[in-house]
Formats: C-alpha cells, structure tokens, sequence
C-alpha cells in the first residue's frame, strides 16, 4: 500500500445496498484509497451507538456481488468488527454515509454519526457525511466533498471526528463550506397525540427553522456544506456535585 494511501472503512445506517453507500465508497476508491465497505445488512437509522447486540453472539454477515459486507447490526458494530480484523486489515479512518438526510443540530441518535464516533472511541478518526434529501439526486457531490474532508482528516490527531452535511446540488452549485454550530433543537420532534378513542400515538411535529446565523441548519438551508468537529462522551471541569455528595457521604 502506499504510504499515502490509505485503508478506509466505508459504513453506514441506510444499509451496505443503499445507494448513498456506493456513492460514497465510489469516491474515496477514485481518490486513491483503499476501501473496505462494512455496514448493516438493513435500514438502522436512529440506533446511535448501540453495539451492546454483539456480546457473545455468532457474527452473521453477507457479501454482496459488489464485495460489500453487510452485518446483522449497527454502524457501531461494524465499525468495532472491522477494528478488530474480522473482515481483513484493520481500516487507518472510518467514513460514515452518504446518509440519505441531513444530520443536524441534535444528532445523539444518529447511526451515521455514531459510527464516526466510534471510530473515535477506538483509535481512529472519524468523518459522517450527510446529504440534504431524502430521495437526492447528486450523491456524487457529497462523494466529492467527503473526499476532500478526507485529504484533512487524515492530518489531524487520532480521534478526531466531523459531521459533514451537503446541499443536494451539483458541485457548481456548491456556495462554499462554513464551520456550523449545532442547531438547538431538532426540528422534526417526537410528540405523544392523544386520539378521539384515547389511544396515545407518537408522532413526528415540525417546528420552525432556527434564525440563528451560524446554525447547521441555517446554513445548510442557504446552500452552504457544514462542518462541525464532534466530541464523544467527555468530562466538564467543575466538582460542585462530587463536593456536593461527599459532604452527604463521608463519614
């Protein structure tokens, strides 16, 4: 392999079919890489980082014409499969999408996002690429643009990861990219509706755009590619509540 090539895990929580997926893994091969593709064999949006699935189980995985594995599983678990050899070398950076959607503001349930964040928690970096439809038409430029973001990450100190998310539209059309701040909430939010016979649903409420000018969304909605650089779960200074306990629990 050479030296600046490297060995690039291509997953996803669309499924190792999706198109979005073969996008994307089209790309980062023409740019040079090697690419190893390892994703569920079915739709797993929203599961975040779940990998608790795979204590002790057989590891059940198929191989389509294209060479692509698909896993019964997460996007977290197959990035941790692939970390640990079990479908050849070990991947140098994880590439998460292209997700079929943006990924914005809250993005704690995001599969396409915790894959890259677990790549983190594991000695790898990590890139999720996002695009703004959920029937797009131009893959192919989020493709471009994740290869690009690629030719940075690989520079950075391990670990680091960034959601990426794409107008869908073509290059030409691109008006830049701009660090994006998360947007407060998520616009398409979980409600509990009550029905004329009393039976509760859960439904999905849109609420207004955010005006703030510096949001992912807003951004995103003004044709610009956003980047926001993403920690996983870390510590906060401050000791108020040790301080707090201890005086309750020492004796």
């Amino acid at each position: 392999m050479a030296p600046e090539q490297l060995r690039v895990l291509v997953t996803n929580d669309d499924g190792y079919e999706s198109l979005g997926i073969q996008a994307l893994a089209a790309a980062i091969e023409e740019a040079g890489h090697e690419v190893q593709v390892v994703a569920p064999w079915d739709d797993q949006s929203g599961v975040g980082s779940s990998r608790a699935r795979m204590i002790g189980r057989r590891i059940a995985s198929k191989v389509g014409e294209n060479g692509f594995v698909g896993i019964d599983g997460t996007p977290g678990i197959a990035v941790t499969l692939a970390r640990l050899g079990a479908f050849g070398p070990p991947p140098d950076i994880v590439v998460s999408g292209i997700n079929h959607g943006h990924n914005i503001g809250p993005i704690l349930h995001s599969g396409t996002v915790a894959a890259a964040l677990t790549a983190a928690t594991q000695g790898l970096s990590g890139l999720a690429i996002s695009i703004d439809s959920e029937d797009p038409s131009y893959f192919e430029t989020a493709g471009t643009v994740a290869a690009e973001a690629l030719t940075w990450l690989r520079d950075q100190p391990v670990g680091t990861v960034i959601n990426v998310n794409v107008p869908d539209v073509p290059v030409s059309e691109l008006k830049g990219a701009r660090w994006a701040r998360l947007a407060p909430y998520e616009r398409s939010r979980l409600v509990l509706e009550t029905t004329p016979t009393g039976d509760q649903l859960i439904t999905l409420r849109t609420l207004p755009p955010p005006t703030e000018p510096d949001t992912d969304e807003t951004l995103l909605l003004a044709g610009y590619i956003t980047v926001t650089p993403l920690t996983g779960v870390g510590e906060l200074p401050g000791d108020s509540a040790a301080t707090h306990l201890s005086a309750a629990f020492t004796n």
